[in-house]
């Protein structure tokens, strides 16, 4: 089994320039995302969260992730907005101590929040306030996050390919390539 980190660095690298952005990133990268995936491999439910603005990417996840094509267990994993659709009309932080209490009570704590999108975004505030949570955070540096920059001209296309590496590297793990742990 290789170490996770080589074994991302020889992936990156194989997808050729289009990931040179991403090698420079690998080590936050590797970071949050084995502890993303270990929680997935300890049955952990995915709650994703997305800006309006990447709204898109949140349909393109929930409706790829588990394709039968893909010959894996399936992934657990909700959005936020499809559990609760009136998220955007609370305020404040006792809303989100509710929805994360239904959140608690719906998967016995068993659940972690996927954030993408801009720091500065209300819905950021939930994801934000777990230490668990999964951020793909843009235009704002945040312990224990990818930063990102959401004027960057190939934010869309970065945002595919990360995605795309999350699957790879989701795979490696199921099957046994690379450890977490590692």
């Amino acid at each position: 089994m290789q170490q996770f980190i080589k074994w991302t660095l020889e992936s990156i690298r194989a997808e050729g320039a289009t990931l040179n952005w991403l090698e420079e990133l690998r080590f936050d990268w590797t970071s949050i995302t084995a502890q993303a995936i270990k929680q997935i491999l300890e049955g952990k439910t995915v709650v994703l969260i997305t800006d309006h603005k990447r709204k898109w990417l949140e349909q393109y996840i929930t409706s790829s992730i588990n394709q039968l094509t893909l010959e894996r267990p399936m992934i657990p994993l909700v959005s936020l907005e499809a559990i609760y659709p009136e998220f955007d009309l609370l305020t404040g932080g006792d809303s989100i101590t509710m929805i994360e209490d239904i959140l608690e009570l719906s998967y016995k704590g068993e659940f972690f929040f996927w954030y993408i999108g801009k720091g500065d975004d209300k819905r950021a505030d939930i994801a934000k306030r777990s230490n668990d949570s999964y951020l793909w955070i843009m235009d704002e540096n945040f312990h224990n996050a990818l930063t990102l920059r959401s004027y960057d001209s190939n934010i869309d296309i970065k945002l595919l390919q990360l995605y795309r590496q999350f699957d790879l590297t989701l795979n490696a793990m199921l099957f046994g390539e690379v450890s977490v742990s590692e």
